[in-house]
């Protein structure tokens, strides 16, 4: 019984490089969680259902496999169940952050708590346990969020009353313990940074700049890693780096893996989230392991077995602890480090205007394209209802890539989603009203016009029709034409020209369609909503 054994929670695909890792590193794995169908289920050794919010079902399965499959050590990465791996590790006194402290990282008002008795800069908040009552004395916009999910999911911006109302009741509904938490919304550019800690240091492992929009949701389109110098400059970074290194020591985070969601504001940084995990989103186990040619998840398996990650002390680098001015008096908490890229990854999503999957096209030839490492698909189908995300697991799927430059990474992350496409269905009630600006009271400009221009529409003459195959760019007319010049890019990251010229090539053969219908939906969803026109009329 030499071979050691590392428990992995959850057996999902973001939790696929931790197999592949303790595979190489000649362990074996075991693995739980809830879904026994789970992608990476048959990747384990030892398997069993188990609920992740089961910490006392995954504690006996680990006693189990203390005594038959000499178990060294628990993990995770991209899951919201990091005090899970902290209270069976403490208990059966393997290596890891405090029980206590995976808590603090895990439940937002504690977080919050942390933060403000060790003056960490974060955003002022209010919590609310079941039955209690919500005031309305708050000044708007404020964030409201599930005390304990993770994924944007149950969390929205609310501008107004209104739609304050609707965010907490949606809050409640994703909060495990109908808990929620209402904080000031705090404005400015959102990084992710990814850190392992162990022995009073901590190494910045992956630095990325994230991308989000479509209020009133956060949802990330995307992230960019190493950050490129345009977003941000170094000594703005290393402030950014020294509030997270309070943030970590605040929550008592010691050993093992921290990531932070944070914002540089017109104040300086402020930490929206600190999780004590890998970060998820393809970040810690694909894109940074990308740009640094360093696995960063074997990294962290070998810390939380006890053992000493000598790649990552081979490559990382001293840092100097450079806080802001809001934290000009504070302490270094840690012997800081960074791991440098060496080359440039970026991640983008592509998503789709509410309706029914007719088809979808494109994988393989956006997989081929130049510096394309991944093209992952989520669990959409064909028949399949789908609706513009309100939050980060309800998009179609991710690309990655890899190349030496910020422009060659970019760019080649934007072909790659611009060349998937999801037909939808004809005819369909959900489409047809997200084409007429049908709006929820409380979703105000959600979902957004693919284009700004949508709305100089109603100054330009769109009466007649465009005839059977006839090239829709030759039936604009000059007003119309200067609208499609503009360019602004849609989530599909097409200008509206491109969005015509891509019509016109790719429906050479379409029906007589009116003019006003086509253009109107051509600018509210981008090409997909144009051949949905297309196809309604055929």
């Amino acid at each position: 019984m030499n071979e050691k054994t590392i428990l992995i929670l959850g057996a999902g695909l973001m939790q696929k490089p931790a197999f592949l890792a303790v595979k190489e590193m000649g362990f074996k794995s075991a693995a739980v969680d809830g879904n026994p169908s789970a992608v990476c289920a048959s990747d384990a050794d030892f398997f069993k259902p188990v609920d992740l919010k089961d910490k006392d079902g995954i504690l006996a399965f680990a006693r189990e496999l203390i005594k038959s499959q000499n178990l060294c050590a628990i993990f995770t990465a991209g899951t919201d169940f990091s005090a899970s791996v902290s209270y069976v590790a403490e208990k059966l006194g393997l290596p890891c952050h405090s029980y206590e402290a995976a808590l603090n990282a895990s439940i937002k008002d504690r977080m919050r708590s942390c933060f403000d008795a060790h003056g960490v800069p974060s955003p002022h908040y209010r919590s609310f346990k079941a039955g209690d009552e919500l005031p309305h004395d708050f000044d708007f916009p404020v964030v409201v969020k599930p005390v304990d999910n993770m994924g944007a999911r149950g969390c929205r911006l609310a501008r107004n009353a209104t739609e304050l109302e609707s965010a907490f009741y949606t809050a409640q509904k994703n909060s495990r313990t109908s808990s929620v938490i209402i904080e000031d919304f705090i404005d400015g550019e959102e990084f992710s940074i990814d850190a392992l800690v162990y022995n009073g240091m901590m190494t910045v492992t992956g630095f990325a700049v994230r991308h989000i929009y479509f209020p009133p949701y956060f949802i990330e389109t995307g992230h960019t890693i190493p950050c490129p110098l345009g977003k941000i400059d170094e000594a703005k970074r290393r402030e950014l780096i020294a509030v997270f290194a309070l943030g970590v020591k605040a929550l008592g985070l010691t050993h093992g893996a921290a990531k932070a969601d944070i914002k540089y504001s017109a104040e300086g940084p402020v930490i929206g989230e600190i999780a004590a995990r890998l970060s998820g989103g393809y970040m810690s186990g694909w894109t940074f392991p990308y740009a640094s040619d360093l696995n960063l998840t074997a990294q962290g398996i070998l810390i939380a077995a006890g053992m000493k990650p000598c790649e990552l002390e081979s490559r990382r680098v001293p840092l100097e602890f450079r806080p802001p001015a809001s934290c000009i008096n504070a302490r270094k908490p840690f012997d800081l480090y960074e791991v440098p890229c060496v080359k440039y990854s970026a991640e983008r999503a592509w998503i789709s205007i509410p309706g029914r999957i007719a088809g979808i096209y494109g994988l393989e030839d956006a997989s081929n394209l130049p510096f394309v490492e991944n093209v992952f698909p989520r669990p959409v189908k064909v028949g399949s209802d789908i609706d513009f995300p309100r939050n980060n697991v309800e998009k179609c799927g991710n690309v990655i890539t890899r190349a030496p430059s910020f422009k060659e990474a970019l760019e080649a992350s934007e072909n790659a989603v611009s060349n998937i496409f999801v037909r939808l269905e004809p005819r369909n009630r959900r489409t047809e009203d997200f084409l007429a600006c049908r709006e929820l009271p409380d979703e105000r400009g959600f979902p957004p016009c693919a284009f700004d221009a949508f709305s100089e529409l109603d100054e330009i003459d769109l009466r007649g029709e465009i005839a059977t195959g006839e090239s829709v760019l030759s039936s604009a007319q000059n007003e119309l034409r200067a609208l499609l010049k503009r360019p602004q890019k849609d989530w599909t990251h097409l200008t509206a020209l491109d969005a015509a010229r891509k019509f016109d090539e790719k429906v050479p053969n379409h029906p007589a369609i009116s003019k006003e219908r086509f253009w109107r939906a051509l600018f509210k969803g981008g090409f997909q909503a144009a051949v949905y026109i297309s196809d309604t009329e055929s």
